[in-house]
C-alpha cells in the first residue's frame, strides 16, 4: 500500500507539471489520458504517511522509510538539484529546471597556468582582494617541462599572487589540476565545481558537477564568489551488464564517443546512471575516465551517481588520510577534506545489512524519479570490447581487433594526462611488461628502438603509489621515458611530441590533428594496457586479455534505457512513468506535425498559470526585428571574427562591424543590417575563444542571435560582453523547411586560426562548417520578423507579411542576467559588486 501511495503523489505531481506544460506546446489537441485521471485525490493523512507496521516506524528501518513521508516536488535531475543548491538570488519556491539561467556561487574554482591573464583581468575590473579564498584552487601543471625565462616568471607572478592572496597553491610538477582537486577533496559529491579548463568534467567521476568556464568568469568569482550559468539540457545514460575482462572505462568513453558521434550529447550535461549490480562494478577511477572524456563527447558535464561503490571509495580515502595526517609532503590538504563525519552527510544508513554487501546506505542526493530528460541513450557493457579512437579524431572508434590485423606502427606510446594516469593505469600498464617478463624466464623484454614510450603520473601521489607497488620501476626497465606530473604532451608541450608521418597512441584525451604534435602526425587513444601493448610489440596490438564471446554480434547500444519490454519488470511508479513518457512523446510529435503545419502555439493561446520573468527597470521586455538566416552548421568563432584582427588592439568599432562574419560570408556585412535579428543553425560559436565574436555582432548593430545550438565558449563570452542569445532549434529547421533548395551552396572562405590564438590552451579544433546541401545562399534576408517576449520567455514567429505567426517557449531570462547585459556585460557588472566604478 505504501507504494501505491508514493504513485499517487507522484501522479499528482506529474499532473500539475503537466497541466504547465502542455498549454506551452502545440495547439494540436491530444487525448490527455493522465491528466485527466483525477482518482487520486488523497486526504493529507494518507498522503503524508504510508500505511505500515507500527514496529517499523521505530525499528533499524526507520530512517529509510522516512524518505516515503518526504512531501513530493516537482521531480529534479541530479545536475537540476546541485544547481538548485549552489544557486543564489532565486525567487522562494522556483524549482530549477534546464534551461534556467542562473546565479552560481561554484563550492570551488580552479585555474592552472592560465591563472596570470586571470589575475590580470581580476586586477583590471578594479579587483584587489578575492572574494572567498577558501573557493580558490590554482594549480601549475600545463607547461610544466618549460624552463624558459618567460614561462618561469609567470609561475613566479602566480605563487606569488596565490601568497598575497593566500590562496591554495600548487606548484609546477605536484601534479595535473584536475587530478588534485579530486584526490585532495576539493571536488566533492554533491557539490559544483568549475575551472578554467574544459576537462572539469571528470569531476563528475565522482558525483560532484564540474563544468568549465572562461576566463572573465574565473576572474568574476574572484572578485565576487559568483558568475553565471545556464543549466544544459540533461540526457541520461544507461549502463547495463558488466565490461569483459579486458574491457576498461576508457574503451566506454571511446566507445559512446565513436558510436554516438552525431552530436547527441552536444553542449547537454550528462548523467550515467544503471542497475546498482551494474554501477558496483565501474570503479572510481574508471568514472574518472568516462568523466573526463565526457568533454571529446561534446556534453558540458558527466556525472556519476553518488552510491555504494563512491562511498567505499571515500571511506577509503578517509581513514588514509586519518592513519597518515601529518606525514605526507605532498598530500597538503588531504586529511582535511577526506573526513568521515563529512562522508556521514552524503549517505544515509537504511538500518538494512546484507550478506555480502553489508550496511546499505541511501544517497542523500540523486534524481528524482519522474526526472524529465532531454535525451537518453543506452550502452551494453556486456557487449563491449577493448576500442581504439582515431585516427586524428574521437569521433571515429574501431574495436581493437580490426586495427591489431592491419599492422599499424607505432612510432610514440603516451601514458599521460589527467584521463588515465593514476596508479590503477600505471599498474595496467606495468602487468603487460610483467606478464611478458613472466614468460620470458623472468626477463622484461625491452620496447622497441624505433618506439618511444613517455609517461607522466597524474600526480606526485599517484607516482608515489605506482612506485611503491613496483609497477613505474617496471615501466621504467621496460626502457619507458620518465615526464614530470603535468599536461605535457597531452597538450602539445614538452618532451616527445609527434613528428610529421609519425604515427602515435596514447592514453590521453584528445587526439584531433597537431593536438600532440605535427598535423601530418596520426594520434590514436587507447586504455593504459592497449598503450603499453602497443609500446611494446611496436604496432597497435592489445595484451590479449579480452576474449571474444561466442556467437558476439557487436555492441547493443541505442535510445531509450536499453530494457527489453518483454524482460522489463515493472512497479507502479515504473508503469506511471512509461504511460508519462508516452503521453509526452505524443505531446512532441504534435510538436513537429505542428511546426510542419505552421501552427506552434498560435499567438492567444496562454497557460493556465503562466509565469512571468520579472524585468528590471530600463531591461526591454521586448527585442524584435527582421531574420537574417546564416544557413550552416558549425560556424566557429574565425567565420565571426577573423583570427587576423584578434591581437590588434587598435581595432574600432567601425571596423569590428565591417569584418563581422566576413571569413563565414563576404557579402554579409551588405546584407545585414543594425536591428536585425541574427539566426543560424547549430553548434554556433564553436572553436577557440574569443570575446571579439560577441563583439563583432553587437558592433554591427545586431541585439540578438538565435541559433539550433551555441558552442558553450561563444555562450559565455556573449552574455559576458553583453550579446543575449536564445536557442530556438525549431526555428533553424523551419527557416531550412521554408527556403530549401536544389542549388548548390556558394563556396566558402577558408577558415584558419590565428597562430597567436592561445586563449584557451585546449580549446578544441573548430568544427567543419557544414551547410545543408539545398540551401540556396550563405546569407538572406526572410522577411520573416521575430520578437523575443522577455516576460513570458516566449519567442513569437511572423512568418512573412502575410504568413502565418506561431510563438513557442524559451529558457527564462531571469534579473540577474538582464543585470549582467543591462550593465554591459560581467566585467562591469563585477565593479558594481565591488563598489567600483561601472
Amino acid at each position: 500500500m505504501a507504494m501505491s501511495m508514493r504513485a499517487a503523489r507522484l501522479l499528482g505531481c506529474r499532473q500539475a507539471l503537466l497541466r504547465t506544460r502542455l498549454p506551452l506546446r502545440a495547439a494540436t489537441q491530444l487525448p490527455r489520458p493522465i491528466a485527466a485521471q483525477r482518482t487520486f485525490s488523497m486526504s493529507r493523512p494518507r498522503h503524508d504517511e504510508p500505511e505500515v507496521f507500527h514496529s517499523l516506524k521505530e525499528g533499524p528501518a526507520a530512517s529509510f522509510l522516512s524518505t516515503f513521508q518526504q512531501k513530493t516536488t516537482v521531480p529534479q535531475t541530479l545536475t537540476e538539484k546541485i544547481v538548485q543548491r549552489y544557486a543564489v538570488g532565486i525567487a522562494e519556491g522556483k524549482v530549477l529546471k534546464s534551461g534556467d539561467y542562473v546565479t552560481l556561487q561554484p563550492h570551488r574554482c580552479m585555474t592552472h597556468d592560465n591563472s596570470w591573464p586571470v589575475a590580470l583581468k581580476f586586477m583590471s575590473i578594479g579587483a584587489t582582494k578575492i572574494h572567498d579564498r577558501e573557493q580558490i584552487v590554482l594549480t601549475l601543471d600545463h607547461d610544466v617541462q618549460n624552463k624558459s625565462e618567460k614561462n618561469l616568471k609567470k609561475y613566479n607572478q602566480i605563487e606569488e599572487f596565490a601568497k598575497k592572496q593566500d590562496v591554495v597553491f600548487y606548484p609546477a610538477g605536484r601534479g595535473i589540476g584536475h587530478q588534485i582537486m579530486v584526490e585532495e577533496g576539493y571536488a566533492w559529491p554533491g557539490t559544483l565545481a568549475v575551472a578554467s579548463d574544459s576537462h572539469s568534467n571528470m569531476y563528475g567521476g565522482i558525483g560532484c558537477l564540474g563544468t568549465p568556464v572562461v576566463r572573465t568568469d574565473a576572474a568574476s568569482i574572484w572578485a565576487t564568489g559568483k558568475t553565471w550559468w545556464q543549466i544544459p539540457p540533461v540526457a541520461k545514460v544507461t549502463f547495463q551488464g558488466a565490461m569483459p575482462k579486458g574491457v576498461t572505462g576508457k574503451d566506454v568513453i571511446v566507445a559512446l564517443a565513436g558510436l554516438f558521434n552525431n552530436d547527441e550529447v552536444l553542449n547537454h550535461a550528462i548523467e550515467f546512471t544503471g542497475r546498482d549490480e551494474t554501477l558496483r562494478t565501474i570503479p572510481v577511477d574508471d568514472r574518472l575516465t568516462i568523466a573526463n572524456m565526457t568533454t571529446e563527447w561534446g556534453a558540458l558535464t558527466g556525472l556519476f551517481p553518488i552510491d555504494s561503490v563512491l562511498h567505499a571509495w571515500l571511506r577509503a580515502k578517509a581513514t588514509d588520510a586519518a592513519m597518515h595526517a601529518g606525514q605526507s609532503d605532498y598530500k597538503d590538504h588531504h586529511q582535511q577534506q577526506f573526513q568521515h563525519g563529512r562522508i556521514d552527510k552524503l549517505f544515509t544508513a537504511t538500518g538494512i545489512v546484507g550478506k555480502q554487501t553489508g550496511h546499505i546506505f541511501q544517497p542523500a542526493l540523486a534524481a528524482d524519479k519522474g526526472a524529465v530528460y532531454a535525451k537518453e541513450l543506452f550502452l551494453d557493457l556486456s557487449t563491449l570490447s577493448p576500442y581504439v579512437s582515431g585516427p586524428n579524431s574521437v569521433k571515429v572508434a574501431t574495436p581493437l581487433n580490426e586495427l591489431q590485423s592491419q599492422d599499424i606502427k607505432v612510432n610514440k606510446a603516451y601514458l599521460v594526462s589527467c584521463t588515465n594516469s593514476r596508479a590503477s593505469d600505471l599498474a595496467a600498464a606495468a602487468k603487460v611488461f610483467k606478464d611478458a617478463a613472466a614468460a620470458n624466464d623472468g626477463q622484461t623484454p625491452k620496447i622497441p628502438e624505433h618506439v618511444n614510450f613517455y609517461i607522466a603520473a597524474a600526480s606526485i601521489p599517484e607516482q608515489r603509489a605506482a612506485e611503491e607497488q613496483g609497477d613505474w620501476q617496471a615501466l621504467l626497465d621496460a626502457g619507458a621515458q620518465p615526464l614530470p606530473a603535468g599536461c605535457g604532451p597531452c597538450i602539445g608541450l614538452g618532451t616527445g611530441l609527434l613528428e610529421p608521418g609519425e604515427v602515435g597512441i596514447s592514453a590521453s584525451n584528445r587526439n584531433f590533428k597537431g593536438r600532440m604534435g605535427s598535423p601530418d602526425a596520426k594520434a590514436y587513444l587507447a586504455s593504459p594496457e592497449v598503450v603499453a601493448a602497443s609500446a611494446l610489440s611496436g604496432k597497435i596490438s592489445g595484451p590479449g586479455w579480452y576474449e571474444e564471446p561466442a556467437g558476439y554480434t557487436g555492441v547493443r547500444r541505442g535510445e531509450g534505457d536499453g530494457v527489453v519490454e518483454e524482460e522489463r519488470m515493472m512497479t507502479i511508479e515504473d508503469m506511471l512513468e512509461k504511460a508519462i513518457r508516452q503521453a509526452e512523446e505524443q505531446i512532441e510529435s504534435a510538436e513537429n506535425a505542428a511546426v510542419e503545419s505552421q501552427s506552434i502555439n498560435p499567438p492567444g493561446s496562454a497557460s493556465e498559470s503562466e509565469s512571468l520573468t520579472e524585468i528590471l527597470p530600463g531591461f526591454p521586455e521586448k527585442i524584435s526585428g527582421e531574420i537574417v538566416f546564416c544557413d550552416a552548421d558549425n560556424i566557429n568563432t574565425d567565420g565571426i571574427y577573423p583570427g587576423k584582427y584578434t591581437y590588434q588592439d587598435d581595432v574600432t568599432r567601425e571596423k569590428m562591424a565591417e569584418v563581422c562574419m566576413e571569413n563565414y560570408d563576404p557579402s554579409f556585412g551588405a546584407v545585414a543590417k543594425a536591428g536585425d535579428i541574427l539566426v543560424s543553425g547549430f553548434n554556433f560559436g564553436c572553436g577557440s575563444s574569443r570575446e571579439q565574436a560577441a563583439t563583432a555582432i553587437l558592433a554591427k548593430g545586431i541585439p540578438l542571435v538565435v541559433a539550433g545550438s551555441f558552442g558553450n565558449i561563444f555562450s559565455r563570452n556573449s552574455i559576458n560582453n553583453a550579446l543575449m542569445g536564445v536557442e530556438v532549434p525549431k526555428l533553424a529547421n523551419r527557416l531550412r523547411e521554408v527556403f530549401s533548395s536544389s542549388v548548390p551552396a556558394a563556396s566558402q572562405q577558408n577558415m584558419k586560426e590565428s597562430s597567436q590564438n592561445r586563449e584557451s590552451l585546449d580549446s578544441p579544433p573548430p568544427g567543419a562548417v557544414a551547410q545543408p546541401a539545398q540551401s540556396k545562399q550563405l546569407t538572406r534576408r526572410t522577411g520573416w520578423t521575430l520578437e523575443w517576449d522577455v516576460r513570458r520567455s516566449t519567442v513569437n514567429v511572423q512568418e512573412g507579411p502575410n504568413g502565418p505567426k506561431w510563438n513557442i517557449k524559451v529558457g527564462e531570462l531571469p534579473p540577474n542576467v538582464q543585470e549582467i547585459v543591462a550593465l554591459g556585460g560581467l566585467e562591469s557588472w563585477v565593479r558594481k559588486e565591488i563598489g567600483g566604478t561601472v
